[in-house]
C-alpha cells in the first residue's frame, strides 16, 4: 500500500471540526516536514510548507483541513449533553450516531439519543428531526459525572467513522470535505519537491472554512502571504447518483477527474491555463459554472489585498456533509498531478491580470 494512501487515512481519521483544527493540523505538519524547508501555524491554525523559498512567482495552494462537526452547549442535571452545529448538517444523519467529544486532554466516546419510534405519536413520525431535539450520551448519570469525565460546555465533538475502502479505487470517510484538499496540496508539494519550479510554492492547509462566511482562515493566509496567483483545492457534488439534476450542477462523476470552476472567484487566465495543462497533460476532467460565490476559500482569496488571481479545482464527492463522505482516489491524485504541472509552467513573466 502506498505511502501517501496511509497518510491520507492518517489525515482523515484525525479529528479536526471548524476552530478546533489543531490535531489534524499536526497531522498534516508532520509529513510537510518531510517534502519542504519550512513549516509553521498561525494563529488562526493555518498551517504553512514552503517550497523553493526564493523562487518566483509566489503560488498559494490552498485546500481547507477543517470538518463538521458539533459543540456542546448545555449539560443537564442528569448528564445529557446537548450539542450546536458546527458547520451544515442534515440532523437526519445524526440520529443514532457515535460520537467522539474531544475534551480538553483525551477524547470521550458517546452516542447520538432520539426518542425510539414506538414512543412517538404518528405526527411525530412524520416529522424530521432538529439538531436541538437531540442529545448525546456518555453513559454519565449526572452533570457532576460528566464533569468528572473531563467533558465542558464548548467541547468539539466529530462523528466517530474512520475511513475506510469501498470497491476499486473509492473511499468513504466523515472528512473527505474537505481534508482531502490539505492532502491534495500537500500531494503537490511532493511531486515538485523532485522537480524543482522557478516559483515558490506555499501549501496551506486552511482553517474554519466550514463557517467562515468572511473568508475563514484562507483570507488571513493569503493576506500574510501576498501571493502572485492562487489554486483552492476543494471538493463539489458527483452528479453521478439518482435523482441529482444535472441541468443545475453539471456532469460530475467519481473517476472523471478534477473539476475546474468558471467565473465568480475562479479567475478565468487561470482557468484557461489550468485546462490547457490538464489537456496536454491527458487529464480528463469537467468544467463547472460559478456564476455567483463558490461557497469554497476561493471567495475569501481573490479579493485580498489587491486581488488574487484565483483557480478553483474541486474533486467530485458523494453524498456532502454526512457521516461517509465517498470519493476516488485517482481523482485526488490527478488533482495533485494537474497543480503540479500548472505550477512547473509559471515563470516571472507569467500575467493573469485580464486584458
Amino acid at each position: 500500500m502506498s505511502q501517501d494512501i496511509l497518510f491520507l487515512e492518517r489525515l482523515l481519521d484525525a479529528a479536526g471540526p471548524s476552530g478546533f483544527e489543531f490535531r489534524a493540523g499536526r497531522v498534516w505538519r508532520t509529513e510537510a516536514l518531510t517534502l519542504t524547508e519550512q513549516v509553521d501555524v498561525d494563529a488562526t491554525g493555518n498551517s504553512f510548507a514552503v517550497l523553493n523559498l526564493s523562487g518566483s512567482p509566489h503560488v498559494m495552494l490552498a485546500g481547507h483541513i477543517d470538518e463538521i462537526g458539533l459543540q456542546i452547549t448545555h449539560v443537564d442535571e442528569e448528564g445529557y449533553l446537548y450539542v450546536a452545529e458546527i458547520g451544515g448538517w442534515d440532523p437526519q444523519v445524526l440520529v443514532g450516531q457515535r460520537v467522539t467529544i474531544l475534551a480538553k486532554d483525551l477524547e470521550v466516546p458517546g452516542v447520538i439519543g432520539k426518542k425510539a419510534v414506538h414512543l412517538m405519536t404518528p405526527d411525530d413520525r412524520e416529522k424530521v428531526s432538529k439538531t436541538r431535539q437531540l442529545w448525546v450520551d456518555v453513559g454519565a448519570s449526572s452533570r457532576e459525572e460528566v464533569v468528572s469525565l473531563g467533558i465542558r460546555v464548548g467541547d468539539p465533538i466529530v462523528l466517530a467513522q474512520s475511513m475506510i475502502r469501498l470497491a476499486g479505487d473509492r473511499i468513504a470517510s466523515r472528512a473527505i470535505d474537505n481534508r482531502i484538499g490539505a492532502f491534495v496540496v500537500l500531494e503537490a508539494i511532493r511531486i515538485l519537491s523532485d522537480d524543482l519550479p522557478a516559483a515558490r510554492v506555499t501549501a496551506v492547509a486552511t482553517a474554519q472554512e466550514e463557517i467562515g462566511q468572511g473568508g475563514g482562515g484562507a483570507r488571513a493566509s493569503a493576506y500574510q502571504l501576498e501571493p502572485d496567483v492562487a489554486i483552492v483545492v476543494d471538493v463539489t457534488f458527483s452528479t453521478d447518483v439518482p435523482d441529482v439534476e444535472k441541468k443545475e450542477l453539471g456532469e460530475h462523476r467519481l473517476g472523471g477527474g478534477p473539476v475546474l470552476s468558471r467565473g465568480s472567484a475562479s479567475s478565468n487566465s487561470v482557468f484557461e491555463m489550468l485546462a490547457s495543462v490538464a489537456e496536454e497533460e491527458g487529464i480528463p476532467y469537467t468544467i463547472q459554472a460559478s456564476p455567483r460565490s463558490t461557497r469554497t476559500d476561493a471567495d475569501g482569496i481573490h479579493l485580498t489585498r489587491g486581488g488574487v488571481p484565483t483557480g478553483l479545482v474541486s474533486v467530485p464527492n458523494r453524498y456532502m456533509h454526512s457521516p461517509n463522505e465517498v470519493v476516488s482516489v485517482d481523482d485526488l491524485f490527478s488533482t495533485a498531478k494537474l497543480i503540479a504541472a500548472f505550477v512547473l509552467r509559471l515563470t516571472s513573466e507569467t500575467d493573469f491580470t485580464p486584458r
